[in-house]
């Protein structure tokens, strides 16, 4: 079926009518041409019949709806075979092109004088036969476009031809006069002495055709290429920029290009510089877009420019990558956390939903913060160019941390703490490593690892999985979450024998009376327990070493501190260490299944809160009453009456039993002092 409402392919149609094809044509008669398409169509197959084809030519438009379909009397015939125009890319424009692929300028042009299309003739006269032998024979290339990549961008092979051969340079004029309207003014015949001036004509010509402002009067005199070459301009740019062979070629040409024209000096004010980043001063602009939609809330907008820059040539140059890195990093950030603010009021109404939570998909913001603070502070930015990014994504974590904190609070003060039926970090060595012990010669691991909040374990989880079976159980850190009594809640017994005292004005955690303040004394208690059986060693000497271990050793406790230590003293390089800890864990656990250890429990005293909007000023007014002790500032141990900016409850509600009849702690994230 060919619908031709503009009568162009009639003549066409007819010539492809013999023995074996029938053309019926409907302009003539509709009533017979129906007939007659009915009688042919019948034919097609017959065994006696040599007609294998029949081709119906109604001189109308396609019909598109069922409705139109249904006043077409041939579009049955249509469901019966193919259907010309197909679509778009079957319209005469597009023929015209496919047919005469380098001429398509000069094809546009007489397209756009004629709306209602040349003639065929009038196409096949553009050109006057020309096929650019000269230059197919001497770049090794069949079409137009491959013809200009070349003369940009030739390889070792076309450079060497190109200055080998002859000829070919007046042949390069026509074709660049007839493709892209450019006429030379160089007179140099050598390859070296057209190119300059075809790089910048190139180049220049894409940014024009992407300029949604008008040019500066300056450049208004620049040669530039004529609209009709849009298609083929953009192609060639597109195909140099993104061909890691070229991209190194185009860069050099598009710098230079940029300062010979001062592109940098006259069109860095434009807001609006288009889409494509041609010249690498366009990058700027597209940056300037994506931090504004940061700092404006119109994450749609960075989105955008994120998506079209995330290939950009201009990604390896300088600081580029990190800047892109950052803004992606803080639009991830602000995203999250306003899903999980939409999303809190219908998790809040117990601790345990709360918890839930956090555990299900809540957690991602504070993974995506920690991955935006090392971003930042990998980031260098002299001139505050990224403010704009840092600032908003911060506050944007901040206010859904001080929101979850107010729910936190206010569940904990009617709930309490540890939560009621959930793993307390008290009760993990008596139910997940005694009963492994009992057995002589089952060997287990017990990795402390200081600081290892939960979206950590998280991230552990995926990289030990690849290994082998891991299970990941979310456990309730004891308070005061500080070390000293993080890591004695870890040890045998903790549940019913952890107290807190008041000794020298510090505060004690003990076990079943024995103090614990240091390393040598927590470990000393699995000592006592397990005689020649236990083992310890820091988990970075286990990994780089050469471990040696006793036969009778069954309980391995491996020691990490990397991660707290150093974030409580640099958190702007440790955020970039902890891949690296999480890596030295996967190896340990290597290295302890070739020493023949069945198990292996990873556990963590406490979590961390990356704070990084807190500034001088912000801290939270102690309440009244007799607070001995400050457990690392956000935990008062004591005597006292809450009020709006703290919660007082009786310590044993909290899981606290010592010396110690209250604890208070602040409703909001401030602290009780700045700390350092």
């Amino acid at each position: 079926m060919v619908y031709d409402p503009d009568q162009r392919h009639r003549e066409q149609c007819h010539d492809l009518a013999g023995d074996k094809v029938r053309v019926v044509d409907a302009s003539v008669s509709s009533i017979e041409s129906r007939e007659a398409a009915l009688l042919a169509l019948r034919e097609v197959g017959q065994p006696q019949s040599p007609l294998e084809g029949v081709l119906i030519y109604v001189p109308v438009k396609r019909p598109e709806t069922d409705e139109q379909k249904q006043i077409d009397p041939f579009a049955l015939y249509a469901e019966c075979g193919a259907v010309f125009p197909f679509d778009d890319g079957d319209d005469y424009l597009s023929l015209c092109l496919r047919a005469r692929p380098d001429h398509a300028t000069a094809i546009r042009q007489v397209f756009a004088r004629s709306p209602a299309g040349p003639s065929f003739a009038v196409i096949d006269a553009i050109g006057g036969g020309v096929s650019w032998p000269q230059l197919r024979a001497t770049l090794g290339v069949e079409s137009g476009r491959e013809i200009l990549a070349a003369l940009l961008a030739p390889n070792a092979l076309q450079t060497k031809a190109l200055k080998a051969q002859e000829g070919w340079a007046q042949e390069a004029r026509d074709f660049l006069r007839t493709t892209l309207g450019l006429n030379l003014k160089t007179r140099g015949k050598t390859w070296s002495a057209l190119v300059d001036e075809l790089w910048r004509f190139v180049l220049f010509s894409e940014f024009v055709f992407d300029l949604p402002a008008a040019l500066p009067a300056p450049l208004q005199g620049v040669p530039q290429a004529p609209r009709e070459s849009r298609p083929i301009i953009e192609d060639v740019c597109d195909r140099l920029r993104g061909d890691p062979k070229t991209s190194a070629t185009y860069i050099e040409r598009a710098e230079a290009s940029e300062a010979e024209l001062n592109l940098r000096e006259l069109c860095g004010a434009i807001d609006d510089l288009g889409e494509r980043d041609t010249f690498p001063f366009e990058e700027r602009t597209f940056l300037r877009a994506a931090i504004q939609g940061l700092a404006s809330g119109d994450t749609d907008a960075t989105r955008r420019v994120l998506s079209r820059q995330q290939n950009s040539v201009w990604l390896g140059k300088g600081e580029s990558q990190a800047q892109w890195d950052l803004i992606r990093a803080g639009l991830s950030l602000v995203e999250v956390c306003e899903d999980g603010e939409r999303q809190l009021p219908a998790h809040s109404r117990s601790q345990a939903e709360l918890l839930d939570f956090y555990l299900g998909s809540l957690r991602e913001a504070d993974r995506l913060q920690r991955e935006f603070e090392q971003a930042a502070g990998d980031f260098l930015d002299p001139y505050g160019l990224l403010r704009d990014v840092i600032d908003p994504a911060r506050a944007r974590y901040r206010r859904l941390a001080e929101k979850v904190q107010g729910l936190f609070v206010r569940h904990l003060e009617g709930a309490g703490w540890p939560p009621a039926g959930r793993l307390a970090n008290a009760e993990v060595f008596d139910g997940l490593v005694a009963d492994r012990l009992k057995e002589r010669g089952y060997r287990v691991a017990y990795l402390l690892v200081d600081a290892l909040r939960y979206e950590l374990g998280v991230a552990l989880e995926k990289l030990l999985a690849e290994d082998g079976p891991v299970e990941l159980r979310a456990a309730y850190a004891q308070l005061p979450t500080i070390t000293p009594v993080g890591m004695a809640s870890l040890l045998p017994g903790a549940r019913a024998g952890l107290t807190l005292t008041l000794e020298n004005d510090a505060l004690v955690p003990k076990l079943a009376g024995v103090p614990l303040n240091n390393v040598s004394q927590r470990l000393n208690v699995l000592a006592q327990r397990y005689g020649d059986r236990f083992a310890e060693r820091p988990l970075n000497d286990f990994v780089r070493g050469k471990p040696s271990l006793a036969p009778t050793v069954d309980l391995l406790v491996l020691r990490s501190t990397e991660i707290d230590s150093q974030l409580e003293s640099n958190p702007e390089t440790t955020l970039g260490l902890i891949p690296g800890t999480l890596k030295l864990i996967r190896v340990a656990l290597h290295k302890l299944r070739g020493l023949g250890f069945q198990e292996a429990v990873i556990v963590t005293d406490h979590g961390f809160f990356l704070n990084a909007q807190a500034e001088a000023g912000d801290v939270c007014v102690k309440p009244q009453g007799t607070w001995p002790v400050n457990a690392h500032d956000r935990l008062l141990l004591g005597a006292g009456t809450g009020d709006s900016h703290s919660l007082v409850v009786s310590a044993d509600k909290v899981g606290i039993r010592g010396d110690f009849a209250q604890v208070a702690m602040p409703r909001s994230m401030a602290p009780y002092r700045q700390i350092s």
